[in-house]
């Protein structure tokens, strides 16, 4: 089997990365969480890679970094827990295989409902809200605005086949039915996406609801605009709705008027700043800041076989004067999964240790009660250290239906956005409340919203 290797680098993987960094930097500095106890770690690209996911935290668990070793795990663990990843595919191979040493695995931004089968993926938790509250507030919109005949598309992994499995049995009890339902993935062959083009421009439905990824949409915007596919009303999923990148692939505006669900708004104080600083990568030579670089500024710092159109890197260009990926901040909210990720582990560890004013010494912390302790929120800990709102996105209760609550989420519309930093979408506030005793499917209140109907 041939090596896998990341051929680019991927900004936003980067800025999580950064918030982790953050994180950890504000709490070694807290005097009153962890106190005389400084936290390390370990970052792995696992270029959406299912395969290299599993390497990397193999290497964790056996404390090698580098490779894999041939022999068993006999070295006790150190890692007391593990955050990632952003693709559902991804984190389910990492919770498979880390599941029977009870290594916490605390996802950010993986939200495929599978995920909290606790038969299969026993440690896993995360700080985004599973789909299944996506799907069940994405069909009661679509009622709400009296869309009953539609069609879809759907990232063709996980995370979408998943997802729509669930909005399609939805929406089903809720009287919307699905003309069609296309997988999608950006490797599909020109044949196989012109199939789905021409089932597409051959249908009677006006409305596309996508659970897609922006980097599905790289490839399907460019096609649909060559074969003139436009005036459909869009209804996205969280991956995209709400990112400014999918603003700047958009070029021929086919997702104007697009509506789907946001991430509630986030603020991380300090946060973009730190992000902003790429001083401490510049003064230590890194190779991370030369890929970083080449990459915002399309230049090379490479004095042989210079690429022809790409000028010098200098290092002095201004982040101020660019528009890019890596100053956008629209994925905040993101961020702040990462940093809650970051603080329920050093909240678990500090109760774990014991620690008041200062923490022992001699305690040595293990994964397994580390696990313990994180999987059950109802402690003191959650209401004394994390805060209602930081735990309340955990999926993790086992197979408990009475496990619903009450879910904000926002209702992203797509208006001008050529004007990307004024008028990119509005939000508005959606409230779904599950309950404790949910009824067969929940009610939905839109706030504050005028949508236009489609014909």
């Amino acid at each position: 089997m041939p090596a896998i290797n990341c051929l680019s680098l991927d900004v936003r993987a980067f800025q999580y990365s950064q918030t982790l960094m953050f994180a950890l930097e504000e709490i070694n500095n807290s005097s009153s969480l962890l106190p005389g106890v400084s936290l390390g770690f370990k970052i792995f690209d696992t270029c959406n890679s299912a395969a290299l996911g599993v390497k990397g935290a193999m290497a964790l668990l056996n404390g090698n970094e580098n490779s894999i070793s041939d022999q068993g795990c006999t070295k006790p663990a150190q890692v007391q827990a593990i955050i990632g990843e952003t693709f559902s595919s991804v984190s389910m191979a990492i919770a498979k295989s880390i599941g029977p040493f009870s290594i916490p695995l605390i996802s950010y931004y993986s939200t495929c409902e599978c995920l909290s089968d606790k038969r299969i993926y026993p440690s896993f938790l995360r700080t985004i809200p599973s789909d299944y509250y996506q799907t069940l507030a994405l069909a009661e919109m679509i009622k709400h605005f009296g869309w009953t005949w539609v069609g879809a598309i759907r990232r063709d992994d996980d995370y979408g086949n998943n997802g729509m499995a669930t909005f399609t049995k939805i929406a089903e009890q809720l009287g919307i039915c699905l003309e069609y339902s296309l997988p999608f993935f950006r490797t599909y062959s020109q044949e196989r996406v012109l199939r789905i083009v021409e089932q597409i421009k051959s249908s009677t439905s006006r409305v596309i609801v996508g659970f897609l990824t922006p980097w599905d949409l790289e490839i399907l915007l460019q096609v649909f605009a060559e074969h003139n596919i436009t005036g459909y009303q869009w209804v996205g999923s969280e991956a995209w709705i709400a990112d400014l990148i999918a603003t700047t692939l958009d070029k021929s505006n086919i997702l104007q008027g697009a509506i789907g669900l946001a991430i509630p708004k986030a603020t991380v104080t300090g946060l973009k700043d730190f992000i902003l600083d790429v001083k401490p990568l510049k003064a230590v030579g890194s190779g991370i800041f030369m890929e970083l670089w080449e990459s915002l500024f399309s230049c090379t710092y490479a004095v042989q076989n210079k690429p022809e159109n790409r000028p010098a890197c200098t290092g002095e260009e201004k982040l101020s004067e660019v528009e890019n990926n890596f100053i956008d901040m629209s994925l905040m909210p993101i961020f702040s999964n990462v940093y809650k990720a970051v603080y329920a582990i050093a909240h678990t560890l500090h109760q774990l240790l014991g620690c008041k004013e200062t923490c022992p010494v001699k305690k040595q912390p293990d994964p397994f009660t580390c696990y313990i302790i994180i999987m059950k929120p109802e402690r003191n800990t959650k209401k004394q250290l994390m805060g209602k709102d930081w735990w309340r996105h955990y999926s993790h209760q086992p197979h408990d239906e009475s496990a619903y609550r009450q879910e904000i989420q926002e209702l992203a519309v797509w208006c001008n956005h050529h004007n990307l930093e004024l008028n990119m979408f509005k939000t508005v506030e959606m409230n779904v409340d599950f309950g404790r005793n949910p009824p067969a499917l929940p009610p939905l209140t839109i706030m504050n919203s005028t949508v236009a109907t489609v014909e």
